[in-house]
């Protein structure tokens, strides 16, 4: 397969925070000041762990690659698309150096790496660092800890991880095997989505324009279309597989605004790992997974010496790309292959009932070698309710959003995020004043009948504003998320929370009912996951042990969402000793 490679274009964040240039010129100063003091107190240690901690340098450059039939430039990693796979044991540690070499801004994620006490890593760009800018660079120190199984990377700057992603494999710890018989190879499986157009370009657009970004072109399977998709298929990704044989397929959605269905023909699955963590064996013939989400997934190559598709297409939202997406699982041997291989009986696109069983039958493996901690008692207990909205046209003229006199938005508990100027890591970290609120609420200011066909017009406009939840270390937190039907736009909406692992504990249909839905809670053997699919026009409820100090986005990983303000950040306190605290920052941070 030829590696065509390229850059996409990050766009500089406008300031939404009330501040003069004044005011923001001598915050900038005063944290570069800050930066050389303690440049001196962290070199050494910085020094001392580089001898043992072993360094990988990833350049990010613009690389011609060819998909349905026409030539662009995309941001690579390396040249590669997807990006380059990482390879680690459970506990390990690495430092990934990315040099910028692209003409737009950009930030890396550790997608499911729970980086304990170290959110200068994390990587969402004005939520825990500044981006890295053309020409610069950054280095990430990636400390893993109880992750096991597939997780991934991806860019974390506007659309940018349209083309900058990749897996992230976590093998168990020396000395210790996995919790089900030994594959004999595996494969990890990348879904994703194909533009014709400049990524970036598409959401300033939408952004700027107010209406629905362009959906994609084409949904790929490692970087490739597939067959039935125009000039694809002499480029479809293929798998070899030998009879008798057990394959690992490690499955990520990297796909920019869908939910998918996926399957092999005449071929089942055993699910035995979501978001890094392992699950009691599922066996199933199909897979449902959101944006954001992973799964590992064993395969018998049991069937007749044939060509078989591999294929993958949305569960439909408000706007999908609802073509399909296929690669090819050949066995080797001698036999005469089929004119055209056998395909998969993929579930409707609107098949809601197949996504609500699949999701249900995910249980922690729960075991005495992979333990969990349900939280039995809740700290901390919180109501979000996920929404698009509308705000008003820029101007007197119109927009392209919602009959012509709006803009489309989105928000949690009626709180469209705006992201500031100066990352929010160091404005907490340093107390920088009129960066942000602490009083992102509880609880909608306004209870409604969430799931209704029709709401009152001021239902609609949310406030826009940088709040954050601020939360002890150590206490335990419930999040009842609810999805909501405003502007007729219910979604299976994937919520992503930063730096932890939460337990979900139940999930519904309709408006959460807290006399009646606690006694569908889990507290046994729930799965724990990084990612959760809120059904449409429902509820799911998620808990965990704030024990993670730092700064943490939260965030609907649905693409378009997120740019519209469907996101948060969760601040968790330091504990009383320096172990239970957040990490000085590294020897260089990137400027705003």
């Amino acid at each position: 397969m030829t590696n065509e490679q390229s850059h996409s274009k990050a766009k500089q964040k406008e300031s939404h925070i009330n501040l003069s240039s004044e005011n923001m010129e001598s915050i900038r100063k005063n944290l570069k000041l800050e930066l050389m003091g303690i440049f001196l107190l962290n070199v050494f240690v910085f020094s001392v762990q580089q001898t043992t901690i072993p360094t990988i340098n990833w350049v990010l450059n613009e690389t011609s690659y060819t998909r349905l039939c026409s030539t662009k430039k995309i941001l690579t990693v390396n040249g590669l698309f997807p990006g380059p796979a990482l390879r680690v044991h459970k506990g390990d540690r690495m430092t990934v150096n990315v040099e910028n070499q692209g003409r737009y801004n950009v930030t890396v994620h550790w997608h499911g790496l729970k980086q304990p006490r170290n959110p200068w890593s994390d990587g969402p760009e004005y939520v825990t660092q500044c981006p890295i800018k053309p020409g610069a660079n950054f280095s990430y120190d990636l400390n893993f800890s109880s992750e096991e199984g597939t997780i991934w990377w991806h860019a974390h700057s506007d659309w940018s991880r349209a083309t900058v992603h990749g897996p992230i494999i976590v093998y168990p710890e020396n000395g210790t095997t996995y919790p089900f018989s030994q594959p004999d190879d595996e494969f990890p499986i990348i879904l994703g989505s194909w533009f014709k157009g400049d990524v970036m370009e598409i959401i300033q657009a939408a952004l700027e324009g107010g209406g629905e970004p362009n959906k994609s072109d084409a949904l790929t399977i490692n970087g490739q279309p597939g067959d039935l998709y125009n000039c694809s298929k002499q480029g479809t990704y293929k798998i070899m597989f030998d009879y008798g044989k057990t394959y690992l397929l490690r499955l990520i959605n990297s796909i920019m605004n869908e939910e998918m269905f996926f399957m092999i023909a005449q071929h089942n699955f055993t699910v035995v790992g979501a978001d890094g963590a392992y699950i009691k064996p599922l066996e199933t013939d199909f897979i449902f997974i959101a944006p954001g989400q992973t799964m590992d997934v064993l395969i018998k190559a049991n069937q007749s010496l044939s060509h078989y598709y591999m294929a993958a297409r949305a569960y439909a939202g408000v706007v999908y790309d609802n073509t399909t997406t296929t690669a090819i699982i050949q066995y080797n041997g001698n036999y005469t292959p089929p004119s055209t291989p056998a395909f998969p009986n993929l579930p409707d696109y609107n098949d809601t009932d197949a996504t609500t069983i699949f999701t249900r039958q995910l249980k922690a493996l729960a075991s005495e070698d992979h333990p969990i901690d349900v939280p039995k008692t809740v700290d901390v207990q919180m109501f979000v309710t996920i929404s698009v909205n509308t705000v008003p046209c820029d101007t007197n003229s119109s927009c392209e959003g919602p009959n012509g006199t709006s803009k489309l938005a989105a928000s949690l508990n009626n709180i469209s995020f705006v992201h500031p100027e100066v990352d929010l890591l160091q404005a907490y970290y340093r107390n920088l004043e009129g960066i942000y609120e602490t009083n992102f609420p509880n609880m909608p200011a306004t209870v409604f009948n969430y799931t209704a066909d029709e709401f009152p017009d001021e239902l609609l406009l949310p406030e826009k504003a940088t709040k954050v939840k601020v939360v002890e270390y150590n206490s335990t937190v419930e999040i009842v998320f609810q999805g909501t039907n405003l502007m007729q736009a219910a979604e299976n909406h994937p919520m992503h929370l930063h730096g932890y692992s939460f337990y979900l504990i139940a999930k519904g249909y309709g408006n959460f009912d807290n006399a009646t839905d606690p006694d569908l809670y889990n507290l046994v053997d729930p799965p724990e996951v990084n990612t959760v699919g809120v059904p449409k026009n429902g509820w799911a409820v998620i808990r965990f042990r704030a024990d993670n100090p730092g700064v943490w986005y939260m965030h609907c990983h649905l693409e378009r969402h997120s740019s519209w303000g469907m996101d948060t950040v969760l601040i968790v306190k330091n504990g009383s000793t320096e172990a239970t605290s957040m990490l000085p920052p590294p020897n260089y941070l990137n400027p705003c």
